[in-house]
């Protein structure tokens, strides 16, 4: 578990970073407030100052990898020799796949990158609703997920998201720990139809995990959740957020007419292992 001080650390090093370079990380900070202990999180100390942090995010057997250096410290290998102690965690955990990702606009991690032996593998856009009328009406049910919705949830996650349904589990799983997200099942007829996650922290509400069964897509479902979701978290003034792979056509179609609007690329790059 990462400490208060860690934290406040980590958040002051990302605003540094995201100021002087005028981009967006993806620090998953959902993720860093439920850590469970492993070794996931490496540290460049200067006396009291964090200058250089990087992160491990598991998602089943996929690990993805995210950084930053304070931009007067870069170039001093600090970078290389956390992702050396990070390589020696990925290693002995198992896992099988290695995400590097970087800011679309980030200089100084595409620098990075030109040094090590990864592909790109694909980009996602950091979306965010911008206030206006929403349609009312609904021809779904929304409630809360129980614990008998789990064969559910993991079916769609591994349909929806290329997982395996032992990846899809294992998510599944790490995810009932978090106090701040709630997950809903989105029900037509009586059954279930899809779900979505909304988790609330600093100021944001985060949508994720928004997947409409295969065999019932193309019938409006989809829409009337996110409709839902949005109006349920507008009054809260968080800002609210989501990521979309930039080849999903038709998910971006759909936030764009619900009134998201594309403000960061976030490119995922392998490392073979």
């Amino acid at each position: 578990m990462l400490t208060s001080q860690q934290l406040h650390a980590i958040q002051q090093l990302q605003q540094t970073c995201e100021q002087h370079d005028g981009i967006e990380l993806k620090l998953n900070w959902d993720m860093l407030k439920n850590r469970e202990g492993t070794a996931e999180d490496f540290f460049v100390w200067q006396e009291e100052e964090l200058v250089a942090y990087l992160a491990l995010y598991a998602f089943g057997s996929t690990v993805e990898v995210c950084g930053m250096v304070k931009p007067s410290e870069r170039r001093q290998g600090h970078f290389t020799a956390l992702w050396k102690e990070a390589k020696a965690a990925v290693a002995e955990r198992g896992f099988r796949k290695v995400l590097l990702n970087a800011p679309g606009a980030s200089e100084s991690a595409k620098g990075w990158l030109t040094g090590q032996p990864c592909t790109y593998e694909f980009s996602e856009f950091h979306m965010q609703w911008k206030e206006q009328a929403l349609e009312e009406g609904y021809d779904i049910t929304m409630r809360l997920s129980e614990p008998r919705d789990k064969p559910f949830e993991v079916a769609l996650d591994a349909e929806a998201f290329s997982l395996t349904l032992a990846d899809a589990e294992d998510y599944y799983d790490q995810r009932l720990t978090r106090e701040d997200e709630r997950r809903y099942i989105i029900e037509t007829n009586g059954r279930p139809a899809g779900k979505i996650r909304v988790a609330r922290a600093d100021s944001k509400s985060y949508l994720s995990g928004f997947a409409i069964s295969s065999a019932l897509r193309g019938q409006g479902i989809g829409g009337q959740a996110l409709r839902w979701a949005v109006q349920q978290e507008a009054p809260t003034g968080n800002a609210i957020c989501l990521d979309v792979e930039t080849r999903n056509a038709n998910a971006l179609k759909l936030y764009e007419r619900i009134g998201f609007i594309r403000k960061q690329q976030q490119d995922y790059y392998e490392l073979p292992l």
